[in-house]
């Protein structure tokens, strides 16, 4: 058979991203560069071909994902409303994605609240995990975002973050790369009373 269409396969069946590795230890006697060579062709191909789905790098793996602006459509099939984070959970996420690791303390001297039910409601979510314990009086525990996050929020890795300055031209209205008006998913959600 096809080793790209068991490539495919592997990623059409998964639920999560698949790393380079996992798929090398999937598919027998082919070395790593031909792998990526035959996921990039896969990329490639759907884009060129405008499929409803993209093969994207995310959360240090691969994976298969139908495009945002389906988003509406996928929910009636599915019958489920959008998850939902408050302003604090986004608040405290985005605080700990761009200064991991960091101790509660450290999230609520930044917020100016107490953060600790949202940082549980979080952990209890997936979308962080405990990195370690600080150096210091009391030995907090250090707070950094999850393989979880960095798939719910589509990036590669946390290097895939905005800069802080792209975050406030997009709450300006200003991003660059908006479709129609609209920058993708953010732009829906807000239609639909997400919660920022």
């Amino acid at each position: 058979m096809d080793t790209k269409r068991i490539i495919e396969g592997l990623l059409f069946a998964s639920h999560e991203p698949l790393s380079l590795e996992k798929i090398h230890s999937l598919v027998d006697g082919v070395d790593r560069s031909a792998l990526r060579t035959w996921i990039q062709e896969l990329g490639k191909e759907y884009q060129e071909q405008d499929r409803a789905f993209r093969l994207v790098e995310v959360a240090g793996g691969y994976q298969l994902r139908t495009l945002p602006e389906l988003a509406p459509w996928l929910r009636k099939l599915r019958r489920q409303s959008p998850p939902r984070l408050s302003q604090a959970s986004v608040e405290t996420l985005a605080v700990i994605a761009y200064r991991q690791p960091v101790t509660r303390a450290e999230v609520e001297y930044i917020r100016g609240v107490d953060s600790g039910a949202v940082l549980r409601s979080l952990m209890e979510k997936g979308l962080l995990k405990i990195l370690g314990r600080k150096d210091g009086p009391g030995r907090p525990l250090l707070y950094g975002t999850s393989k979880k996050f960095l798939e719910i929020f589509g990036l590669k890795d946390l290097s895939s973050l905005p800069a802080l300055n792209e975050v406030e031209e997009f709450r300006q209205g200003e991003l660059p790369g908006q479709v129609n008006g609209q920058a993708g998913i953010w732009a829906e959600s807000k239609e639909e009373g997400f919660t920022e």
